[in-house]
């Protein structure tokens, strides 16, 4: 299985799982008496404690107010949190560091874009375009959005390997569509869409276009300016950083363009009863006091990510997905949901005559951890025609002997439900 991006001709070095490992506190412990194994990386990442310590530091050494204070923790701490745009700017390859919104995560990112850009755009009658693939927080501030102006949620079908149809994507790219939001990669599934050519599709019809990329950004080279996209979003907390901060990426003219999402400090420049006027960007988006040490954090998520290489980390996850896979199709009754030619990261699957969530809790007391449920894509799951699903989710910390454990646990459930 293949990642969306092109082959190289030259695979990166390998990269060494068990230096990883050890870079990652939480996966030293044992959960049940047995050592764990955590394949919920979809759901969250783990924290190398180089992420730990930036935050720590913040706290122990810097911790103030950013961007009023004129004392010296103040200014070291706007100096940290601010270096942080220009870190994620290197990482994706942007043109400019103020093009980089701090958020809370992915969810408030779509939010931010929907009120913010799209809305003034929408007219009754006019459309938006996603896709069948998409998580909830990629649907419901669209469908909000529709609900309020008397537009209209359109959605590209996916095909029974979990694909997005693309002659149905382009052939829905009509007239009245005034924006396409579509995952870069299935949180549910592990598809990767084929999102350059989504992008060129949008521009073709004048559509400016948000890519989801919360699943992708810990697993491949993520590079703005090569995709060509108007807006990509992300969450810290699913590539090593901490939790409730993450990003909304739009091009420079674009955001300027975009009136503020919420009002408070930081977000002005001047205010009186009579008037009042807004920061520049990326300010005017983030009204009030922010997550500093989340966003410390981040950056230094990374620099971590970006020390191993992006791209190695890529080649292995595809190694590793593809020794699950074949690992997994030694369990009897198992049935793989998903099956995308272009996939990363994720296993999604069923197991005959067992509710996920039995799996799932089974698993547990083996130690081994991995997600039972819809994912937050319950379209998804009513396309297969299920209600949930197993999905055991790859990060750079895994190895065989994690596959391995997950292959054991799954036939100690098979055992129990079939005396």
């Amino acid at each position: 299985m293949t990642s969306a991006t092109e082959v190289r001709e030259e695979r990166p070095e390998r990269l060494d799982p068990e230096k990883i490992r050890r870079d990652f506190p939480a996966l030293q412990q044992e959960v049940h008496g047995k050592p764990l194994v955590y394949l919920d990386s979809a759901a969250t990442s783990q924290r190398p404690q180089v992420v730990i310590d930036a935050v720590r530091s913040f706290y122990e050494h810097d911790n103030a107010n950013v961007h009023r204070g004129v004392h010296a923790l103040s200014e070291r701490a706007t100096a940290r949190y601010e270096r942080v745009r220009q870190t994620a700017c290197n990482f994706f390859h942007g043109n400019d560091a103020r093009e980089f919104v701090f958020t809370k995560g992915t969810t408030e990112s779509i939010n931010l874009l929907a009120h913010s850009f799209v809305r003034p755009r929408l007219a009754k009658g006019d459309e938006i375009l996603i896709t069948q693939l998409e998580h909830h927080s990629n649907i419901v501030p669209w469908q909000l959005l529709c609900e309020e102006t008397g537009a209209k949620l359109v959605v590209a079908p996916i095909n029974d390997e979990g694909e997005v149809e693309m002659n149905r994507f382009e052939a829905l790219l009509g007239d009245r569509t005034r924006f396409a939001s579509v995952a870069h990669v299935s949180n549910a599934l592990g598809t990767v869409n084929p999102v350059r050519e989504m992008i060129r599709l949008a521009h073709t019809n004048d559509v400016p276009i948000l890519i989801d990329g919360a699943q992708a950004v810990a697993r491949m080279p993520v590079d703005f300016q090569e995709l060509g996209c108007d807006f990509y979003a992300l969450s810290s907390h699913k590539m090593c950083g901490p939790t409730g901060v993450g990003i909304l990426w739009g091009r420079l003219p674009l955001l300027q363009a975009m009136r503020p999402y919420q009002g408070g400090g930081d977000m002005i420049l001047s205010v009186s009863f009579d008037g009042t006027t807004y920061n520049e960007v990326p300010h005017r988006f983030e009204a009030g006091t922010p997550n500093i040490a989340g966003v410390i954090g981040m950056g230094a998520a990374f620099e971590y990510l970006s020390g191993i290489g992006m791209d190695r980390i890529r080649s292995y996850e595809e190694e590793l997905l593809g020794y699950g896979v074949h690992r997994l199709m030694e369990v009897r009754g198992l049935r793989l949901v998903g099956n995308a030619i272009r996939k990363s990261g994720v296993l999604s699957f069923l197991l005959e005559g067992v509710h996920p969530h039995d799996v799932g809790t089974v698993l547990d007391r083996e130690g081994v951890a991995v997600r039972a449920g819809h994912h937050c894509a319950q379209p998804v799951m009513e396309r297969f025609g299920v209600a949930a699903t197993v999905r055991a989710s790859l990060g750079v910390y895994n190895n065989r002997e994690d596959i391995d454990r997950l292959v054991t646990g799954l036939q100690r459930v098979t055992e129990m439900f079939r005396r």
